[in-house]
């Protein structure tokens, strides 16, 4: 995968992760007590709803910060080497998630 076909794929994933962040963003809103709702155990699931969203989005930044140091190591002509020893990362490898920043030995 050349370095411009990564950045193309990388830049993808990374807006796919923040559109998904921002739809999901009512989700993560705090549960109001609505005393006129069905009752405790509706709160209970909004209130898990909530949980879940937010545990969501920390995986989904987390994976925002692992493209964006792939795209700097892009920028710096350090993509497809592993940041551990320095070898190659084999395409295989990148072609399932072009962020990995190590090879198979070394992950």
């Amino acid at each position: 995968m050349s370095s411009e076909d990564a950045r193309t794929k990388l830049m993808a994933l990374r807006q796919e992760l923040l559109d998904l962040s921002d739809a999901a963003r009512d989700d993560r809103k705090p549960v109001e007590l609505d005393q006129q709702s069905v009752g405790r155990l509706s709160r209970l699931d909004s209130m898990q709803v909530q949980e879940m969203a937010k545990a969501a989005n920390a995986r989904r930044a987390v994976e925002v910060r692992r493209i964006d140091a792939a795209l700097a190591r892009v920028d710096e002509d350090d993509y497809g080497w592993c940041v551990e020893c320095g070898e190659v990362i084999e395409p295989a490898r990148l072609a399932l998630d072009p962020a990995v920043p190590r090879c198979a030995g070394c992950a």
